[in-house]
């Protein structure tokens, strides 16, 4: 059972951006940049059987197609690997 959250949303949601307290958060510097590294992992070809209207509907989005694929198994992935 999911614990109920106590955060008040509606007033979050009427809160503008000017509003909100970002001191705590340190700022960005060039030095926090010239250490940053970006780690993609690598992408390794594959074979797949595609349900025919599955991959219609894909392709009909338009280019990166196979991008937007990757990103919907990556995101099932990850919330399969938090329970």
């Amino acid at each position: 059972m999911k614990k109920a959250s106590k955060t008040n949303w509606q007033r979050l949601q009427k809160m503008k951006d000017k509003d909100i307290d970002t001191s705590d958060i340190p700022a960005l510097d060039d030095d926090f940049f010239k250490r940053a590294e970006i780690s993609v992992p690598p992408k390794q070809p594959v074979t797949l059987r595609l349900d025919v209207d599955v991959l219609v509907w894909f392709k009909s989005q338009g280019q990166g197609y196979q991008t937007r694929i990757n990103k919907l198994l990556r995101s099932y992935m990850e919330s399969q690997q938090s329970h």
